[in-house]
């Protein structure tokens, strides 16, 4: 059994132990997936009644690629269904989620997320922390946040190196991170690297982790979001494709038409 197996399904890790029934969150089984049934407004006040106790648990912002991988990868499968909650940020699992009976399924993307949760933390006094991405980054994020959202407490930010970490430093940023009492850890690895990470963190970090994948590039600016028409209707998978080419073209052909095969076959 992997470590990212193991460490996904035995609690309490370091003292942060879920007391949050699950039960109560609706999900949609998507290829193995248990995809939260859910809409924007119910998540966000999900949220403010139970921060608290989602301390040292993880929300997974799902799509169709992290979907057709957790079909493909059982240690992944169990990582996406070993946090919280999978929100549906790809608009085809929400799709799917209305046909089978969840009216009130609505896609709810990591950036949107953030959006409303940056927007109600000056009044809730959340503090933020920003695990991922390069320096450079970080440091556009940190400048366009604060102009976009005053008040916006930054409890930190951490760029982790580009090669696997040493238990010793990954000890120490844990310490770090828990030494600035985040509410939220936002975390920008991109998928799967990012909800592993999540996984092997999971009961030993103070705060509630959600892996936001490009979120971190989009509030610096660095990309831009698809037009409002084009994300309502579940096509701003095009506008990222037009941006990122070389990158996107072959994650997008692969996953995206088995992701289509799978559902028409029944799976």
């Amino acid at each position: 059994m992997s470590n990212v197996l193991r460490k996904a399904t035995n609690k309490p890790v370091d003292g942060f132990v879920r007391t949050i029934d699950k039960s109560k969150i609706p999900t949609c089984n998507i290829l193995g997936v248990n995809i939260a049934a859910i809409n924007m407004e119910w998540l966000v006040d999900y949220i403010n009644k139970n921060i608290k106790s989602l301390a040292g648990d993880y929300i997974c912002v799902s799509n169709v690629h992290t979907t057709v991988i957790s079909y493909e990868e059982s240690d992944y499968c169990t990582v996406q269904n070993g946090g919280i909650m999978a929100i549906p940020d790809g608009g085809p699992l929400s799709t799917v989620g209305k046909k089978r009976g969840y009216k009130k399924m609505c896609r709810t993307t990591g950036p949107d997320l953030m959006g409303e949760i940056f927007k109600i933390s000056p009044e809730k006094g959340y503090s933020h922390y920003f695990y991922g991405s390069t320096e450079e980054t970080l440091q556009k994020l940190n400048g366009k946040l604060i102009e976009k959202f005053p008040g916006l407490k930054i409890a930190g930010m951490y760029s982790p190196p580009f090669r696997p970490m040493t238990n010793e430093e990954d000890e120490t940023i844990i310490r770090v991170i828990n030494d600035t009492k985040p509410d939220f850890i936002w975390v920008g690895l991109g998928a799967p690297k990012q909800e592993k990470w999540m996984a092997e963190h999971q009961g030993k970090v103070n705060g509630l982790m959600v892996g936001v994948g490009a979120g971190f590039d989009y509030y610096a600016e660095n990309i831009q979001r698809a037009p409002k028409w084009m994300q309502k209707s579940n096509l701003e998978w095009v506008y990222r494709l037009l941006q990122d080419p070389k990158r996107l073209y072959s994650r997008y052909f692969k996953t995206n038409t088995k992701f289509l095969w799978l559902v028409t076959r029944g799976k």
